[in-house]
């Protein structure tokens, strides 16, 4: 065929592609091409294989963090130049990304097709997806290279100045933006427990990663009247429920593994202690990073249910990170002290959210909570059969939450698990970065393409249901 009349058909074929459909395909192509390029000897050392580039660009895209390898030592320069930019693909947002290229693509689209794509760029509008696209991207850059230019003066000062130091800074900055989890060194960022400014830049990176660009956007705009009521219904929850869930992760550890006597901070002196604490519970919301070493001896169980809990409910929409989201959270909890007060409707903060946001957020977290229980049933049955090393169920299931949610955090389970379960982990991180939903729905829509127009003119009786 000739290359013109694939290229025509090609197009063709893109332009009948929804959104989720459109997001999926340019993900896995993205994915395919950093497999490849991290395979060959100028990325990357011997040891790794095709296999092992197939769960690194996954994990990179995804911005996760999990590794089958020593990135340090088994990537070369340029490999993990490649590692990083692809980092930066998954963390700018990957819909985003795709939604916006899709403009090229796709020329001559319905105008209800582009409504649709400015709603999964969380309406940005019409016309206004280059804008904003632009916005994400100089805020990126902004707070990346301040976050390198600090590690670089004042953090990684064991590192000898030049080019090693520079790097080192400027990976990791790109690293926590990105909530990736990365690192330069096996035992990630172990050796700076105790270095303040690494803590604070990481930390802070994270956050601001992780509350999304329509966060700081907002704040931002509103920075010389920056008051409550100026800022929007979501800025304020966001902001509210991440300082929440960092003050309860932070107490939550300290409590928990000052009674159980767990590894996890007694080998930590007081003074650090605090700092560790709101560390990991700050990169357990989808980061990655740790500073101490995690394990079933290392961390107590109601440790572990701690940092699961953090993992799986994740950073914010809009936000580098993944999990159910933290305005998902909010408008469960607001939905259920509705139905305790015999309320027939949800508010928050005086204002009414549609039925339609609570059944999605109902939504998003039932299915993400039986897609990682369906995850850990399928590791458990894979390592019984095939004989594999033995891991409990707990260490299981925070494996599973962790490429879920694209956190990272391991317990020494990954690089031991088989072909069969790190595949398992491959395909939790792609639809947990995706979104379940979305997945869901790519694959709904063609499968049912034309009953689902159908349904929209259909209606049936109601029934109550006892619950």
């Amino acid at each position: 065929m000739p290359i013109p009349a694939a290229l025509s058909r090609t197009q063709a074929w893109y332009r009948r592609l929804t959104v989720p459909q459109f997001t999926v395909v340019t993900g896995l192509l993205v994915i395919a091409a950093g497999t490849v390029i991290l395979a060959t000897p100028l990325c990357s050392s011997p040891r790794v294989g095709l296999w092992e580039a197939l769960f690194t660009a996954t994990s990179a895209v995804t911005v996760t963090g999990l590794s089958v390898i020593d990135v340090g030592r088994d990537l070369t320069g340029i490999g993990q130049g490649v590692l990083a930019v692809m980092i930066l693909v998954g963390g700018l947002g990957l819909m985003a990304i795709t939604t916006f290229l899709q403009g090229f693509v796709v020329r001559g689209t319905a105008l209800r097709r582009r409504l649709d794509r400015g709603q999964t760029l969380d309406e940005f509008g019409v016309g206004g997806v280059g804008r904003t696209f632009r916005g994400i991207a100089l805020t990126a850059a902004v707070m990346i290279l301040v976050g390198a230019t600090v590690l670089y003066s004042f953090g990684f000062t064991d590192l000898p100045r030049g080019p090693e130091r520079l790097w080192a800074a400027l990976f990791h900055s790109i690293s926590a933006y990105n909530n990736a989890g990365f690192a330069l060194w096996s035992d990630s960022l172990e050796a700076y427990r105790t270095n303040g400014v690494v803590n604070a830049v990481v930390l802070v990176l994270i956050v601001l990663g992780g509350i999304g660009w329509r966060v700081t956007n907002d704040v931002w705009s509103h920075r010389q009247r920056l008051k409550r009521r100026n800022l929007s219904l979501h800025t304020r929850l966001v902001l509210r429920a991440s300082g929440i869930l960092i003050a309860v992760g932070t107490l939550g550890l300290m409590v928990t593994e000052s009674l159980t006597r767990g590894q996890f901070l007694s080998s930590v002196a007081w003074p650090e202690r605090l700092m560790v604490a709101l560390f990991e519970s700050i990169s357990a919301r989808t980061a990655g990073f740790t500073t101490v070493h995690l394990s079933l001896q290392s961390i107590s169980d109601s440790g572990l249910l701690l940092l699961m809990t953090l993992m799986f409910i994740g950073a914010s929409p809009g936000g580098t990170g993944g999990g159910i989201k933290t305005t998902t959270v909010v408008a469960l909890v607001a939905a259920t002290r509705s139905t305790l007060r015999g309320r027939d409707d949800v508010v928050i903060r005086s204002r009414q959210i549609s039925d339609k946001v609570v059944l999605r957020a109902v939504s998003i977290t039932v299915a993400s909570l039986l897609f990682v229980l369906a995850m850990a049933m399928v590791l458990a049955l894979s390592s019984n059969l095939s004989g594999e090393e033995p891991f409990t169920f707990l260490e299981l299931l925070f494996t599973c939450i962790s490429a879920f949610a694209t956190v990272g955090l391991d317990l020494g389970v990954t690089e031991h698990l088989g072909r069969f379960g790190q595949l398992v982990l491959v395909f939790g991180m792609f639809v947990g970065r995706l979104g379940i939903l979305l997945l869901l729905s790519a694959i709904w829509e063609t499968l049912n393409r034309d009953l689902l127009s159908r349904q929209n003119r259909i209606g049936f009786p109601r029934e109550d249901l006892y619950v």
